[in-house]
């Protein structure tokens, strides 16, 4: 079947990010189609799944500062679409006292007068039963964050985008993108045309980019998203008032280690390693490396009692990766009504209202409310290749 159309805008990638920016486009009366390669919903990119992390904890400002301005995005389409889509349960941050990326974390917090508690040795098992704080490791939480419900989120957005006259096509996949004046997309069911062109297409990105000379430094990993079963079911729920936490380094890696309390399968505990191993995004499930589930069930081993340390389920996720592990929300470089949402190194899913917001204007010409300039692409210098 052949589709042609006439847009104002054309977003390729119906994740978080794409949607939110669609979403955001046709709230200012932009004509926007919304492409996306599998058909709706899927678990192919970074996504799906029940559950994110809601945070203001974090070592950079920047990052503290936009969380500000999403919380209050996030309950807005709350109220819009009369769905809750977040619950407090409070972040619990460990990590070695004296270390610099756990006093980064804390500091950030205690600068930007965050709502915070810090535990110590002697008061930290009857705030937290059923883990062991490490010696030497500090703690503190993040009173503030919590649990949004992903796949919910995404429904949600991507309806919201729709009652206000955006159009979604699933299950097409683009061919060839032509740059210019107006930018032509051609997909596997037709060809579009627009005035600006928004590429939030996760894992794929740099093969969507091919067609316009430009090559980011990208680096797609596998995450194996884990899940660990209690001993005694209920003991690390989320109706038990336990929190999500995070592990800014341990004895087993240097890595984040982060979890989620059991909610989303009954009696089970979401807990991963913030890494992975490099995988080609159509052949994800080739890559079978499990070193950091060997890593995970050391960790839970020493620090959580209550849970059996095998995985009870394994699950699939990607990061994209940017070297400094920071987003890329940008023009092209070429041509300026091409606009690029990528690199959200798994940690971009509690952002999607304000990158949204933030690529909307990009694709407008308008001023961005945010100062971009952590997430420029000029601070790659050598590592962009350019074709042109």
């Amino acid at each position: 079947m052949s589709a042609e159309g006439e847009y104002d805008c054309i977003v390729i990638g119906a994740g978080v990010q794409g949607s939110f920016t669609a979403y955001q486009l046709a709230k200012k009366n932009q004509k926007t189609l919304l492409l996306e390669q599998f058909l709706l919903p899927h678990s192919r990119g970074s996504s799906h799944g029940q559950t994110r992390i809601i945070r203001r904890a974090y070592d950079q400002d920047f990052y503290t500062h936009m969380m500000e301005e999403c919380y209050e995005l996030w309950a807005q389409l709350e109220r819009e679409a009369g769905v809750k889509l977040y619950r407090q349960t409070g972040l619990l941050v460990m990590g070695p006292e004296n270390s610099e990326s756990y006093q980064q974390f804390k500091v950030t917090l205690q600068r930007n007068k965050t709502p915070m508690v810090v535990l110590t040795h002697d008061n930290f098992s009857q705030h937290i039963p059923n883990v062991n704080l490490a010696p030497g490791d500090g703690a503190f939480v993040d009173i503030s964050a919590g649990v949004l419900f992903a796949d919910r989120a995404l429904r949600t957005v991507q309806g919201q985008f729709q009652k206000l006259g955006g159009v979604i096509r699933d299950n097409e996949t683009v061919t060839n993108i032509k740059p210019g004046p107006v930018v032509t997309v051609s997909t596997s069911a037709g060809v579009y045309r627009a005035k600006s062109l928004v590429i939030t297409a996760g894992p794929w990105t740099n093969k969507l980019l091919a067609h316009t000379g430009l090559q980011l430094p990208l680096e797609v990993v596998k995450i194996n998203v884990c899940y660990w079963k209690e001993k005694v079911p209920g003991s690390y729920n989320v109706k038990r008032r336990f929190p999500c936490f995070l592990l800014t380094e341990g004895e087993e890696a240097k890595e984040h280690i982060y979890g989620l309390p059991s909610n989303e399968y009954p009696g089970l505990v979401k807990i991963c390693y913030h890494m992975g191993s490099e995988t080609d995004p159509d052949q994800r499930d080739k890559q079978t490396d499990r070193s950091d589930i060997e890593i995970l069930g050391r960790y839970v081993t020493r620090c959580l009692p209550g849970l059996v340390p095998e995985p009870a389920v394994v699950e699939s996720c990607m990061y994209t990766l940017t070297p400094d592990r920071h987003f890329v929300l940008d023009c092209h470089p070429a041509y300026i009504n091409i606009v690029i949402g990528a690199g959200f190194s798994g940690h971009g899913f509690k952002f999607g209202p304000v990158i949204g917001k933030l690529l909307c204007e990009l694709s407008l010409g308008e001023m961005p409310s945010n100062d971009l300039s952590p997430f420029r692409i000029r601070r790659f210098h050598a590592k962009t290749k350019s074709a042109l």
